[in-house]
């Protein structure tokens, strides 16, 4: 079986404040072209449909517009939710689209409740296994203490219970939202620390033929049987460095896999560049730059004036300015300091600062009692 493995569209995303919807719209029209070439015979998207709980009404258009395509083409489509999705709203009537060969996972109840497909081999079961929230899902799937090994863990023994009551030769591809240990992270992914330490143990998904996994925005390889996507478009200027990508998966016959990148188009490349405002205007070598979205960092010893004004009329697509040679504010530093922080990390910095001396060990401990809560208590909010 010929499989589409892809994730994280983040229908709706802005970039500085410019929508990306259009980019977004090219890639899905790729995705179709894809199917149409290679033969796919099924379409995994392993979470972040939308970019958040609650999606813009052009985003829901473009989803449904792809789900139409899709199901024209009479291709089976696997999804499930991730954690910027609202699992009962992605679900809506996901039990009646099933016959248009919809099959949306966003319940922790249907993580054992597998789409059984068809082809010349044999029967592929495919389990879809929504992001897990700790603190919400623990007590459903079986497991005291709330930790993002410990639920994915419980939900994998179901899917395993359920594939080995299958028929004999069933093969079988789990989809999944979670951060596996050892792959390498992207600037733009919301943090999921909630429940102790975010990742999980590559070893959780022992026992099924491919996992198609979803949250990680780099496309990479965790090991033969266990890859990400990755996002089809770069949502922030460090993502740009590496190419965005969906995996083709042949599933053989005996389970044996055999996968291929398949590079995700870039409707309008991001760069940064750094200079002094004169030499970036008139420089003979930023002429390759002028329709890409740029994020500029001036050199100049003091700032010019209106110089965003200046840039965009050469750079008209310019998102995002910084100045490396002048004294930071007192709000743009602590941002410096606070960027790749945990919440943890920042209230812990923050009691530092106020009282003078680091927290103790049972102050750590309440604080991230508190934080989990917090968490907790939101997320419920956004299900509900």
């Amino acid at each position: 079986m010929r499989i589409l493995h892809t994730s994280d569209w983040h229908l709706g995303r802005q970039l500085h404040r410019v929508s990306l919807l259009d980019e977004q719209r090219a890639f899905l029209e790729y995705l179709l072209e894809t199917v149409r070439h290679e033969q796919v015979e099924a379409v995994a998207v392993a979470g972040d449909v939308f970019d958040r709980a609650i999606p813009p009404l052009d985003a829901i258009d473009l989803f449904k517009w792809i789900l139409e395509e899709l199901a024209d083409l009479q291709v089976p489509l696997v999804m499930i939710s991730g954690n910027h999705d609202s699992p009962r709203r992605l679900g809506v009537n996901a039990r009646l689209i099933e016959h248009a060969g919809i099959h949306l996972r966003t319940d922790v109840d249907d993580c054992a409740r597998p789409v059984v497909l068809q082809d010349e081999h044999g029967p592929v079961a495919f389990y879809g296994l929504p992001y897990l929230e700790p603190g919400l899902v623990h007590a459903r799937v079986g497991v005291e203490r709330p930790s993002h090994q410990a639920v994915l863990s419980a939900a994998m023994d179901q899917v395993r219970a359920d594939l080995a009551r299958q028929p004999a030769g069933t093969r079988s591809v789990v989809l999944a939202h979670a951060f596996v240990t050892g792959a390498d992270t992207s600037e733009s992914e919301r943090d999921i620390t909630a429940g102790g330490v975010p990742s999980v143990a590559a070893s959780v998904f022992a026992g099924v033929d491919y996992a198609a996994l979803g949250h990680l925005h780099r496309s990479q390889q965790v090991s033969e049987r266990i890859r990400y996507s990755g996002s089809p478009l770069a949502y922030s200027f460090p993502e740009a460095k590496y190419p965005k990508a969906m995996w083709l998966v042949d599933l053989g016959a005996d389970g044996t896999i055999t996968a291929r990148k398949v590079l995700c188009p870039v409707p309008r490349a991001l760069h940064e560049l750094t200079g002094a405002l004169q030499t970036l205007l008139t420089g003979a070598e930023y002429a390759p730059y002028q329709e890409s979205w740029l994020h500029i960092t001036l050199t100049d010893p003091d700032r010019p004036h209106m110089a965003m004004e200046r840039l965009r009329q050469r750079f008209p697509h310019t998102l995002r300015l910084s100045f490396s040679q002048e004294r930071h504010t007192e709000g743009e530093s602590y941002r410096a300091r606070v960027h790749g922080r945990s919440d943890h990390e920042i209230t812990l910095g923050f009691l530092h600062h106020v009282t003078g001396v680091p927290a103790t060990r049972s102050e750590q401990d309440l604080l991230h009692e508190g934080l989990e809560y917090v968490r907790t208590e939101a997320a419920a909010r956004e299900v509900n």
